[in-house]
């Protein structure tokens, strides 16, 4: 009955048979309202007898298969359907035959693929890659044909009948057999073939739910697109699903201008301003850390511990950032002489150990014997080497351990 009206709501039915689908019942009618998941677009949703159907879908035997949410016990049902699921569908899928006819007309373009999904619907088409002026004109045609509210209609034929129709694309597969059941009650033929035609303007093979005058679809919106190869993936939106999109984003568009006090028309300006402004405060503030780095780096080694000819820099870091104190480890290691043992305790340890080029110590082996003590590793080179563990309340102990290999070196 999806076919015969797709704007019919409320049926009443026989149950002929009853299944099980994953656990789930299911029920299949003697005729039903229910479109079943097919050729890209979802299925139905609504209640049989007050039961919510939760799927519905076609079996191999063309028998359409209704899951429940719950057990239905009753022979006669009565069925209704979610009008608000059914329409958006209509919208999306009626919207996207004007705009795949768009893309031919505009850029010759074939639609490849089609998905009508739960937030957005998509369509590949076969040319890439596409500029945004070029979007413009397919997207002002497919709206032209809505403002006309023309009519659109859906029909059967028989296979030896579409030689002469004006199909914008043969069937899906390329086969030359049809892929849509025989509706019971409609004109039959030998090979009976669903047509949907927007009038002098699309004509196409589906067995989806349409909308009976274009004008019902509502905006046609194209929201973004992705390069796929050779092909480019059109993602779109019609009707209600365009106005929700687009109350959004002018609410988002309207709270940043109050924001920053111009007009929405001045936003984009605004906003490119104070992107500029972001990247010269930060390139300023990455200065002035530096530089606070260096003086902080003077002051750890007018502390140092003096062994001989070396310098030995050794403290326990808290509230501090992993990579600040990396870069305090690379400063002091850049004149002779010096080595540095620096940790982080935190949740968790983090060292850093360097020396200078002139030191015989390997900041490695110093590394691996102090991560015992955290319950870690790490690793690096001779003059650098970082690493740490889960236990941050042994940093210190493991600073020891690194200090007393020092000793060790030394004799």
């Amino acid at each position: 009955m999806y076919y015969l009206d797709p704007y019919r709501l409320e049926f009443e039915a026989r149950v002929v048979e009853r299944v099980g689908v994953e656990a789930r019942p299911g029920v299949i009618l003697k005729s039903t309202c229910f479109y079943p998941t097919s050729g890209g677009q979802p299925h139905d949703e609504g209640h049989l007898n007050g039961v919510p159907v939760i799927n519905v879908f076609e079996r191999e035997d063309k028998a359409i298969v209704h899951v429940l949410a719950a057990e239905l016990r009753e022979d006669t049902v009565y069925g209704a359907i979610d009008w608000e699921r059914r329409f958006d569908h209509m919208q999306q899928h009626t919207g996207q035959h004007i705009l795949s006819q768009a893309f031919l007309e505009i850029l010759r373009a074939e639609t490849v693929g089609f998905h009508l999904g739960q937030v957005a619907c998509t369509i590949d088409v076969d040319k890439a890659p596409l500029a945004a002026s070029q979007l413009d004109r397919v997207e002002d045609l497919a709206n032209e044909i809505v403002f006309a509210d023309r009519p659109v209609k859906t029909y059967l034929v028989a296979e030896m009948e579409l030689a002469s129709l004006p199909l914008r694309k043969r069937f899906p597969d390329g086969s030359t057999s049809s892929p849509l059941r025989l509706v019971e009650g409609l004109p039959t033929a030998e090979t009976p073939i669903r047509i949907v035609e927007v009038e002098g303007f699309d004509c196409s093979l589906c067995g989806g739910t349409h909308c009976r005058r274009t004008g019902e679809v509502g905006l046609i919106k194209i929201t973004r697109i992705e390069r796929r190869g050779q092909d480019t993936r059109v993602e779109f939106l019609c009707g209600d699903r365009a106005l929700a999109d687009y109350r959004g984003k002018d609410r988002t568009v309207n709270e940043l201008a109050n924001r920053f006090s111009v007009g929405a028309w001045e936003l984009a300006e605004a906003v490119g301003r104070l992107a500029e402004e972001a990247k010269s405060n930060k390139r300023e503030l990455s200065a002035a850390r530096n530089r606070l780095l260096d003086y902080e780096a003077a002051e750890l080694l007018a502390e140092a511990e003096q062994r001989g000819d070396v310098r030995v820099v050794r403290k326990v870091f808290t509230d501090r950032e992993g990579e600040q104190i990396r870069c305090l480890a690379l400063r002091l290691m850049e004149s002779e002489g010096q080595v540095a043992l620096l940790g982080l305790a935190g949740k968790k340890a983090q060292l850093f150990f360097a020396c200078s080029a002139d030191l015989p110590y390997d900041m490695n082996d110093f590394l691996k014997r102090a991560c015992q003590a955290v319950g870690g590793g790490g690793g690096g080179r001779r003059r650098f080497a970082q690493g740490g563990g889960t236990d941050g309340s042994k940093v210190g102990e493991a600073l020891e351990i690194a200090y007393e290999r020092l000793l060790e070196v030394e004799t």
